[in-house]
């Protein structure tokens, strides 16, 4: 959208008698005409290309990629113009852009009715069919006069093009009537004409072909979702050629490629520096640990530059290149006090390997740095201990020891603001210099001085709530400055990297949200030594031929991809991969090991199975596939393939189009002594799996294949059955079929043939044996029925410790039947622990995080937990180390109390769990074990009643907790420690409640918090009191509005009489009516929550 502040065009269409339209426009702001072709002029023809005139001051020669141009457009017969025209394309960063000038309707201001005005817009690439390109520009739209002396009318733009929105600008840019007067002295009377002008200023298009190595010899870093924060800083780091040297000659021969952070690194710089296209960084994200999610969360540059280069460091130990990163970027400070009347310092030399620098209420770096190194003097009841010396006045500041090679500057832009309870981000203008001089701020000079060149600007434009990053960097330290935007490179002048990312602009065509956020300085003696040249050969040979290798295969891997629909998927399946399997079926398609094929889909049977067997190493008549398939009652069984009749069909038409085709692949076993398979009638014989069940291990073992006769009686299998079972010939055995998951019928009468024993008899059945043993009745599942009942109800359940983030927990296989007793008991066998003092949550399915408490009172099944987790869903449950038994809970109640620390932070919930029948005093005192307390404070505590963000009562410390009611949303319980100037109250003094609100009484915010209030004390002692408590500068203070409020109604504290406070109307119903506080009326510039709070998780790299 226009910077401009008023209301955009409405734009009224209407046919009418005519067939003309009919365009009513109320105001004369910046807007798009895009969709609107049949309505842009009065008689509703489409606009009509004319001349374009280019700018006389340019050559026509012209670098089409440049960022700025200007170009004009001739207006003939102006007073008689009826439709809409459009100059010729003029090529502006590789696009084209036209002048598209139209007459328009307009309300008079006189309301006298309507006239006649001139609407004129800038369009950008309008002819394109691609949806997906976008080019930010800003634009100066002029009338040109006839005098060149003079000035011309210009109106300018902001505005984000893109295929929706490809023309930008003013629906009534200056009516005809003030055009057309000669007078005004735009109009040639002679020609009946008159001239537009255009300039633009261009960042490069995305979306389109653009070659950033073309234009500026580097390439960008594609984006994953949100990690435009990530590439800015790696555009830095890779320019910081030094490092990139000492990355490339990291040892990562032996490195897992995809869990190695230097191999990554490497992998990212070498691309960078050799490929022709925009280079991506999901692996190395990936060797970062982080998940696909972690990509699309956009984090802090800051953060991820420290966290990142500590790790590289800490990878570099051990190498030839230890102690690189400390080299280039740590410099030393040393913090001191000094006390003036005796001869006493302290201090300390510390390493910083950046420099944090105030923005808020500086103008520039340089007072910055002065503010960081001023002397703070310590006198009054801030004396220091100076030890034997006891409490003196002194003096406590910072001075730099040393300055390093590469000089990392972070902006703080972002600070906490206790009134919105949030932190905000600082626009306002902040200077930095191309040379910085840091001479005078080192305690000693150093041998060389300490001069800086301005390398690169890192610029982020949004909020704290997201936004952009880009980085400006000058690669060659030789002035010529280019733009990194993720994926697009583009060269840029000094003032767009440097003037135009100060912050606070006032000029519309700025935004006033983009502002530089870290920089980067080199010292003049180090340039040449950290902008080293590098080539080809400073890249160790091995690691060339492993990225090399790298591309081939995923240029085979994307060959695949792109040929995938001419080629199918077949996995097959053997008798060794089945031995293993101890459930229902023959083998679990999420375990099993494959041999997979990737077969062409045209490819015969004939040729397949000629492929099969030169892979397997047997011959054709020495192996046969039979296709798996689904039957109807839940199984996946082998099927026959009369595969005489099919030798010359195709794969696609066999497998059904089924991807991937499950094949099990029947072979000649070695030690059997006949030369080819058996012959099978797919009439009279039936292909049967045998599995025999142990009960004293409760174990399922395979027992290969074999061929039958329907026919055949069931007598006649058992020495078969006693023979691959191990079992002496005659053993009795017990046999069942296995129809389905949890359905086992036994075979009773041996005496009748397969064919009228088992249930549909198909190729593929299965027949469970087990001896028939006297003292089954004394193991825990006797029967093969019942270890398959007991296997149908087997569940793995992944339980994940509810206190450490992101924990992978461990996986347990457990009954769906267990009861509570039995679940705590198996997952505290595992952690070696009472399963007493485990406490188990239940997850909150649709955040994947702890949800409501288990109690040890449940009387439900396993099965009950996890009734709300889909089919295919990982199970999951939380849980915590107890300090007190499960049981004993019951006995003390839960609270949740939130703790303040001394600067209004809400720093953490805490959960307590003291005794039912005790007070308030025991809840502080358990919440003493979870907290820090200041060192300088008080040390006391008091608790808070909190409701509707105002303080509605201060509780004793005798109060019994079971008075303490709660309710989740309406009432908050605070704990906080009382401030030093608040442990002692007076007789005449009192707390008094202070609390947000924006003009209705009702609608309060933020963090309220206590003030201490004097008998007969001006009221602007107070109000200063409450302004040092919040930390808000002058010029926002000034705009609070204050109030006492009472019963609901609000009393302001105004006027020009001194106001005197009497603390007799507070004690009356302060603290414990809560009913009587000080309203604080100012905007709530916090951001509406939504209903889930999901906080940004801190960057973490994992390997």
């Amino acid at each position: 959208m226009s910077h401009d502040t008023e209301e955009m065009d409405v734009i009224d269409h209407k046919d009418n008698d005519s067939g003309d339209v009919t365009m009513k426009v109320d105001d004369d702001i910046a807007m798009t005409m895009n969709g609107q072709l049949d309505a842009r002029c009065e008689n509703g023809d489409n606009p009509t290309p004319g001349p374009a005139v280019i700018h006389e001051h340019e050559p026509q020669d012209r670098d089409e990629f440049r960022a700025e141009g200007t170009f004009r457009y001739t207006i003939i017969a102006v007073s008689k113009l009826k439709e809409a025209q459009l100059s010729d394309s003029y090529m502006i960063r590789g696009l084209p852009w036209k002048i598209m000038a139209m007459p328009r309707l307009t309300q008079s201001g006189d309301k006298s009715g309507q006239q006649r005005a001139l609407g004129f817009f800038l369009q950008c690439n309008s002819e394109s069919e691609c949806s997906s390109w976008s080019c930010s520009a800003q634009a100066h739209l002029k009338l040109i006069k006839q005098n060149k002396n003079e000035d011309p009318f210009v109106r300018k733009i902001t505005h984000l093009f893109f295929n929706k929105e490809n023309d930008w600008g003013f629906a009534n840019f200056m009516t005809i009537q003030d055009m057309t007067d000669v007078e005004k002295g735009f109009y040639n009377s002679k020609e009946d004409t008159v001239t537009l002008e255009v300039t633009v200023f261009s960042e490069a298009p995305h979306g389109i072909n653009w070659d950033s190595k073309k234009h500026t010899g580097y390439v960008g870093l594609r984006n994953q979702g949100a990690t435009c924060y990530m590439n800015s800083l790696l555009q830095t780091l890779f320019f910081t050629n030094k490092l990139r040297k000492a990355v490339y000659l990291m040892p990562t021969e032996s490195d897992d490629s995809s869990k190695s952070v230097p191999l990554a690194l490497q992998r990212v710089f070498y691309e960078l520096q050799t490929s022709d296209k925009p280079v991506g960084t999901k692996k190395l994200t990936k060797s970062f640990g982080w998940e696909t999610v972690d990509s699309f969360m956009q984090h802090d540059v800051q953060e991820l530059s420290r966290v990142l280069l500590d790790n590289v460091e800490e990878k570099m130990k051990g190498t030839c290149v230890e102690g690189t990163i400390a080299n280039l970027f740590s410099g030393q400070t040393l913090s001191y006090i000094k006390c003036k009347n005796v001869d006493y310092v302290s201090s300390k030399t510390e390493t910083f390997y950046d420099i944090q620098l105030n923005v808020k209420s500086k103008k520039s770096v340089i007072e910055s740095f002065n503010e960081y190194v001023a002397v703070e003097t310590m006198d009054g009841v801030n004396k220091y201990d100076a030890g034997q010396h006891g409490l003196q006045d002194a003096e406590k500041g910072v001075k730099f020891v040393s300055f390093p090679p590469v000089l990392h500057l972070q902006l703080m832009r972002y600070q906490y603001d206790p009134i919105q309870d949030c932190n905000v981000k600082i626009n306002d203008r902040y200077e930095f210099p191309e040379m910085l001089d840091l001479n005078k701020y080192l305690e000693v000079p150093e041998g060389v001085p300490a001069n800086y060149q301005l390398h690169a600007v890192l610029v982020h434009s949004g909020d704290n709530h997201g936004g952009h990053y880009v980085v400006y960097i000058q690669p060659k330290g030789d002035g010529k400055w280019c733009r990194f935007d993720d994926d697009v490179v583009s060269r840029c002048t000094k003032k767009e990297a440097i003037n135009n990312n100060f912050g606070g602009s006032d000029d519309e065509m700025m935004r006033a949200c983009t502002s530089a956020y870290m920089l980067v300085y080199l010292r003049h003696s180090c340039i040449k030594e950290a902008l080293m040249a590098l080539t080809q050969e400073d890249i160790a040979e091995t690691l060339v031929e492993r990225l090399t290798k790298e591309r081939v295969i995923e240029a085979q891997k994307r060959k695949e991809r792109s040929e995938a629909h001419l080629y199918q998927t077949v996995h097959i399946v053997t008798e060794d991969a089945l031995y293993m399997h101890q459930g229902h079926d023959l083998f679990d398609i999420d375990k099993v090991h494959f041999r997979s094929f990737r077969v062409c889909k045209q490819s015969t049977l004939s040729e397949f199975i000629e492929l099969l067997a030169s892979s397997v190493g047997y011959s054709v008549k020495h192996i046969r596939p039979w296709p798996f398939a689904a039957r109807n009652n839940q199984t996946f069984r082998p099927m026959v393939l009369d595969i005489e009749s099919v030798l010359q069909k195709t794969i696609t038409d066999l497998s059904d189009q089924d991807n991937p085709w499950i094949v099990f692949l029947e072979t000649l076993g070695p030690e059997r002594q006949i030369l080819n398979l058996p012959s099978f009638d797919k009439d009279t014989d039936v292909l049967m799996f045998f599995k025999r069940y142990d009960p004293r291990t409760k174990s399922i073992s395979f027992c290969g294949h074999t061929y039958l006769s329907i026919s055949q009686k069931v007598y006649q299998i058992l020495p078969i059955l006693c023979e691959r079972g191990g079992f002496p010939q005659g053993t009795d055995l017990i046999l069942y079929e296995e129809v389905k998951p949890n359905l086992l019928e036994r075979i009773e009468d041996y005496s009748n043939c397969l064919e009228n024993t088992l249930d549909e008899l198909m190729d593929g059945d299965i027949i469970v044996f087990q001896k028939d043993d006297p003292d089954l009745e004394t193991y825990e599942c006797p029967t093969a029925k019942d270890y398959f009942r007991d296997l149908y109800y087997r569940i793995e359940v992944t339980f994940c410790d509810k206190n450490l983030v992101n924990d992978v927990g461990f996986m347990l296989e457990l009954s769906q039947k267990m009861n509570y007793d039995q679940v705590a008991h198996a997952v505290a066998q595992h952690l070696n622990t009472d399963p007493y003092q485990l406490q188990f949550f239940k997850v909150q399915g649709y955040r994947d995080c702890p949800g409501n408490p288990i109690r040890c009172t449940y009387e439900g099944t396993l099965k009950d937990l996890l009734i709300y987790f889909k089919s295919k869903q990982p199970k999951k449950i939380y849980y915590q180390h107890l300090k007190i038994r499960i049981d004993e809970i019951e006995n003390k109640k839960q609270f949740k109390v939130c703790f303040v620390n001394d600067q209004l932070r809400e720093e953490n919930e805490l959960v307590l769990y003291p005794n039912k029948n005790g007070c308030i005093e025991d809840l502080v005192n358990e919440a003493r074990q979870h907290i820090e307390l200041s060192k300088n404070g008080s040390g006391k505590l008091r608790v808070l009643e909190i409701i509707s963000y105002k303080i509605y009562s201060i509780l004793k410390f005798d109060v019994l907790l079971d008075c303490l009611h709660t309710s989740p949303g309406s009432k908050t319980i605070r704990l906080e420690e009382i401030p030093c100037e608040q442990s002692e109250i007076g007789s005449n003094e009192v707390l008094v409640p202070v609390a947000h609100f924006h003009k209705e009484q009702y609608s309060t915010f933020g963090v309220p918090f206590l003030i201490k209030v004097t008998e007969n004390e001006p009221f602007v002692e107070v109000k200063k009191r409450i302004q040092k408590r919040l930390d808000v500068p002058d010029k926002e203070y000034d705009k609070f509005r204050f109030a006492v409020v009472s019963m609901g109604i609000a009393t302001y504290l105004e006027g020009e009489e001194p106001l005197v406070t009497e603390i007799s109307k507070f004690k009356a119903r302060v603290p414990d009516g809560g009913r009587l506080w000080i309203g604080l009326d100012h905007i709530n510039k916090a951001p509406k929550r939504t209903r889930y709070a999901y906080t940004e998780k801190a960057i973490k790299i994992h390997n």
